[in-house]
């Protein structure tokens, strides 16, 4: 499933916007809230500020609902391929990434497992990118 992006968002972000005003302003754009996410568990101190974890968990579920959203739009059925080389299909994959990590840090292991097999599922190249191969 190759989605379409928000050239907006994106170049907003590339250009070093805030992150926080990108997912304001565009919503939908997965990429926004995989940036938001990513930058809370980097400043989590490896899991220990539990009130960033928890951002990040929130942003990342967040991203993968509105990236969930496209696919079935376009006709995704939950299962099969979402290539990591369509760079549009990045922002949902690093959102279910951030999410897999999020929910590690949190203990939720069923949840840290199922983002595991859709990434797996999706392109087993976005796990091992994201470092969860």
């Amino acid at each position: 499933m190759l989605l379409t992006g928000d050239d907006e968002a994106e170049s907003e972000l590339l250009n070093g916007a805030d992150p926080a005003r990108t997912a304001a302003a565009h919503p939908t754009a997965s990429i926004a809230w995989a940036y938001l996410a990513d930058a809370a568990l980097d400043a989590s101190d490896d899991g220990a500020d539990v009130s960033k974890v928890i951002a990040a968990y929130a942003y990342a579920r967040t991203g993968y609902h509105r990236g969930l959203d496209q696919l079935r739009r376009h006709g995704w059925k939950g299962f099969g391929p979402v290539p990591w080389s369509h760079e549009p299909n990045q922002g949902f994959l690093r959102c279910v990434g951030a999410l897999a990590r999020a929910a590690k840090a949190v203990g939720e292991e069923d949840e840290y497992l199922r983002c595991l097999d859709l990434l797996n599922d999706s392109d087993p190249a976005a796990a091992q990118h994201l470092g969860l191969a």
